[in-house]
């Protein structure tokens, strides 16, 4: 049987990591990196977690906080630790890892909701089981999952107009950076009618990579992009080239580039 070496959850708070920090994680290897927008004082408002599930499963978690300052963090927050808190239940309980994700997000959006200030949060999951996987999302943070080729095997759409707008075939990925719509986001943790898209389980191929990534990674590059970025080489250098790039892009030094300054995290997940 496949075993998890980390046995306690890692939850990424207002983070300003300087680089990615790889962790084991069941059966492979995890590269998590978050960071505060270059372009502003005030807390980083994405959250990113790891939570172990018995002996050889995990969740990854990506959160972006929206409504400004503290409020968007600290819905970030509520929802890994509500997810956190129910994967904790499911194992004294013994209830399946996959119904216990679906309680932690209802929960995670009930507590949202109650603070009524404004705050709301998207959200990206990865079911770790084995060498099974199994997406979760609301919002605009996304998953993406490449082959060692460069096959994009899985990729979510964003809940969002312009997300919406490239599903249907209306706008180009091209056009998509560069809509004066991008930020607006038509699904979240704290909404009424919040609703969660889930994928189906599939197989992780040895040399396949995942990524969970909040929307200040996806708006800074085209989609090709970041598969050559992340296929290739092994995680620690293949989680810095992204990061650097990124930080290229975020400064305006990358001429004829996306960029666009904002809080950013990352997942990288890889098998052993």
């Amino acid at each position: 049987m496949n075993q998890c070496v980390a046995t306690d959850s890692r939850l990424y708070f207002e983070e300003d990591m300087d680089e990615p920090e790889i962790i084991p994680v069941c059966s492979g290897w995890a590269a998590v990196y978050s960071h505060r927008s270059p372009s502003k004082q005030t807390c980083n408002e994405d959250v990113a977690a790891v939570i172990p599930y018995r002996d050889a499963a995990a969740v990854l978690i990506v959160a972006d906080g929206l409504g400004g300052n503290a409020v968007g963090e600290k819905a970030a927050r509520i929802a890994a630790e509500a997810i956190e808190s129910a994967v904790v239940q499911a194992i004294e309980s013994d209830v399946l890892l996959r119904t216990s994700i679906l309680n932690g997000i209802e929960s995670a959006n009930a507590a949202v909701r109650k603070l009524g200030n404004g705050g709301a949060t998207t959200l990206a999951v990865v079911e770790v089981n084995g060498e099974m996987i199994r997406p979760y999302h609301v919002g605009d943070s996304g998953i993406l999952i490449t082959g060692g080729l460069g096959k994009i095997k899985l990729q979510t759409l964003a809940h969002s107009p312009v997300g919406y707008g490239v599903e249907a075939g209306l706008i180009d990925d091209a056009q998509a950076l560069h809509h004066e719509d991008r930020h607006i986001v038509s699904n979240v943790i704290g909404n009424d009618d919040m609703r969660i898209d889930i994928g189906p389980a599939r197989k992780m191929n040895p040399r396949d990579t995942v990524l969970l990534a909040s929307d200040g990674v996806f708006d800074n590059f085209y989609t090709s992009e970041i598969v050559e970025l992340i296929r290739k080489g092994r995680l620690a250098v293949a989680s810095k080239n992204l990061l650097s790039t990124l930080q290229a892009r975020m400064a305006g030094t990358a001429v004829g580039h996306p960029s666009k300054p904002d809080d950013a995290t990352f997942i990288i997940l890889r098998r052993r």
